[in-house]
């Protein structure tokens, strides 16, 4: 069985984060991911900038990929009604397409090994990890990272305890070509039963990813039934989808998205990105909060694996008590945000209110975004 220091399951911005980070601090890094690089995934495809300055400590600079800045929000509510403000720190916009490929490229770079396969099991013993995969190879490790996304196999295997409740989410991303769309803008746009978010990417296309309850869905039975009866409800999305060419054969859809409370660390894994924890899509904060989670793992385990006087139990309690006290309370804030926005008549009298007093939707950007990350 071939021996590494950190095996890290799961090759989205998470994992590769970390493999970066603790490749450049001199580890031998082993990144397990399922599908080979470039691929696109169901994401907002905006990511707050208060990562830019850690991403360009890894040498990770997202200027040189084209990605687009965004200065303002735009919102509305299902009937269309809205208003927009000024972004406090701002966001990047970029497709995984292009992050997830600069990502892989600079972790090879730093010497982080890939196998492009699934992972079968991961088992912990007498302070050793052993992983298989599905073609039952085996590797060990001192460390196991879980940065395998939003929902796995594996989260049975590992016995976590959101997984045995079904979730009422379903999550679609396209992307699609309007010569008009704001260049700087990222809309967060409501709908019966649901919310969806509009903005450009680096390859100048616009990328449309929506959060619907299947209880919604289901009564339309597809995509484009759904879009032309319950999206296109929203004034705003029925002149976009009315307008703009899809650039995809057909949208990207995941199941079973759930915003459940999951453990950071289970079985001594220490978990990443959506695997540690969901926020909601109408925060507009999922990506940062993935790469920030993996800058604060990598420091932990760079401490552990280096001999810094920290045992496993220390940097286990030292990793869950710095990602509670960095995300729980956004978690939290997302979840009560998203049931005002869902409720009809509660929306309406917020967006009223916000229009009012417009510092307020400032507040609520702030209540789900942190501080940029200079340290």
């Amino acid at each position: 069985m071939e021996q590494y220091e950190v095996i890290i399951v799961g090759g989205g911005l998470a994992g590769l984060t970390a493999a970066i980070h603790l490749s450049k601090t001199g580890h031998r890094v082993l990144v397990f991911e399922k599908n080979t690089y470039p691929h696109h995934k169901v994401c907002g495809e905006y990511v707050s900038n208060e990562v830019l300055p850690y991403l360009k400590k890894l040498g990770v600079n997202l200027d040189k990929s084209g990605a687009v800045p965004i200065t303002t929000l735009r919102f509305s509510t299902v009937k269309g009604s809205g208003l927009k403000t000024e972004l406090p720190l701002g966001g990047t916009g970029i497709s995984r397409y292009a992050f997830d490929y600069l990502l892989y490229e600079k972790a090879v770079e730093s010497g982080v090994d890939f196998i492009f396969d699934s992972v079968n099991s991961i088992e912990y013993k007498n302070t050793v990890f052993k992983v298989v995969t599905i073609d039952n190879r085996k590797y060990t490790s001192s460390i196991v990272i879980g940065a395998y996304g939003k929902r796995s196999v594996l989260d049975k295997q590992l016995n976590r305890s959101f997984i045995k409740e079904k979730s009422s989410w379903l999550a679609v991303k396209s992307h699609y070509r309007l010569a008009d769309f704001p260049d700087r803008e990222v809309g967060l746009h409501n709908f019966k039963g649901g919310y969806g978010g509009l903005s450009k990417t680096e390859s100048g296309a616009v990328n449309f990813c929506y959060l619907a309850s299947y209880q919604s869905f289901q009564k339309e039975k597809d995509v484009e039934r759904f879009h032309r009866n319950v999206v296109q409800e929203n004034p705003i999305l029925k002149d976009f989808l009315s307008r703009a060419e899809p650039l995809f054969d057909s949208p990207l859809t995941i199941a079973q998205v759930s915003f459940e409370a999951k453990a950071p660390i289970k079985d001594h894994v220490i978990m990443c990105g959506d695997t540690a924890g969901l926020i909601h899509p109408l925060c507009g904060n999922g990506m940062a909060m993935a790469i920030h989670s993996a800058k604060i793992a990598s420091e932990y385990i760079d401490a552990f694996l280096s001999g810094d006087k920290m045992n496993r139990k220390d940097m286990e309690q030292g990793y869950i008590k710095k990602w509670n006290r960095t995300f729980k309370r956004r978690l939290w804030f997302g979840r009560q945000l998203q049931s005002l926005l869902l409720h009809p008549s509660w929306s309406a009298f917020g967006i009223s209110l916000v229009a009012r007093q417009p510092w307020l939707l400032k507040q609520l950007i702030k209540n789900t975004h942190g501080k940029p990350i200079n340290e």
